[in-house]
């Protein structure tokens, strides 16, 4: 991507380095005294003692246990995307860089097509952090993800994702810039009162269809990166080539179907929540090739499958 020279955005909060949310307990909510109470219980058995140590070297370490290889290398964005030589910003620092960059280049294709639809954007924050943060949606660690927040409109973000999206087989700079401009997708989804009607629902629901319309509001906000992509390309050339292939390996290596096999489950389309490889990858070539949200209707398009 061409991203260097791009604004950068003003609505980046950066957790980074703060203190793990939870009193340093990583998580579990009682911190020290919580384990202390627990101490008894897990003294009169060989496996208790087991756990109790687990417990506590969670708790002196912080973070997540089963997370630590995700900071064994710091994030990078490729080769052809290092920085100049001579400058002075880490691999963390160009990564962090790069992300204001592209969900400054979101706010400025959102905030124009919500103005030619007579109405007003209201950009989110994104957050970075690490290892685990604390939101109006709770607390989370960063082996959910990348997430959006509609209780507080904000994207949240460990930079360690971009590592496990090359393990996942969707290595490059644009990919990763898929994966926020999805998040943002998904506040435009809020903004447009579509998340609220999809919870409501999914309350009301069985199981099955409630999976099923968490995989329509997913996929519209895969068409809605391409959206965004469309007019990164075509306004601001912003795109090189080959960038939109990385986009849509991102989008299939995401697919709930692959997922499952990388798992070692059985593929059960009853239990995508996101969408398979092939529909989230064409639903993101959608918005890229016409650039038009009335053409992200997964929900019309959906519902007699």
């Amino acid at each position: 991507m061409r991203w260097r020279k791009g604004r950068r955005s003003s609505n980046v909060e950066d957790r980074r380095g703060e203190p793990s949310p939870g009193g340093g307990g990583g998580g579990l909510g009682g911190g020290l005294g919580n384990l202390l109470a627990l101490a008894p219980f897990l003294l009169r058995s060989k496996k208790g003692w087991l756990i109790l140590l687990a417990l506590a070297a969670l708790y002196y370490f912080g973070g997540n246990l089963f997370s630590g290889s995700r900071h064994s290398e710091p994030p990078s964005l490729g080769p052809e995307s290092q920085t100049a030589p001579g400058t002075q910003a880490g691999p963390e620092d160009e990564v962090a860089q790069f992300v204001s960059v592209v969900l400054a280049d979101t706010e400025d294709t959102w905030g124009n097509l919500f103005q030619q639809a007579g109405s007003q954007y209201v950009t989110p924050k994104l957050v970075l952090y690490n290892d685990a943060v604390r939101s109006a949606c709770g607390l989370s660690t960063a082996a959910v993800g990348p997430f959006y927040c509609p209780g507080d409109a904000k994207v949240y973000l460990d930079l360690s994702f971009l590592n496990e999206l090359k393990q996942l087989g969707a290595p490059g700079d644009f990919a990763f810039a898929y994966v926020i401009a999805h998040e943002v997708g998904h506040h435009v989804q809020n903004l447009m009162g579509t998340s609220e009607k999809v919870q409501q629902a999914r309350m009301r629901a069985d199981k099955v269809t409630a999976n099923r319309l968490s995989v329509m509001l997913e996929l519209q906000a895969d068409c809605f990166a391409g959206v965004w992509a469309f007019y990164a390309h075509r306004d601001r050339n912003m795109l090189e080539p080959g960038d939109i292939e990385e986009g849509l390996r991102a989008a299939a290596a995401v697919g709930d179907d692959r997922l499952q096999r990388r798992t070692g489950h059985v593929v059960s389309p009853d239990a995508f929540t996101h969408g398979s490889a092939e529909q989230r990858a064409y639903w993101f070539k959608q918005g890229f090739t016409t650039g038009d949200v009335n053409k992200c209707n997964t929900f019309a398009a959906l519902a007699g499958q």
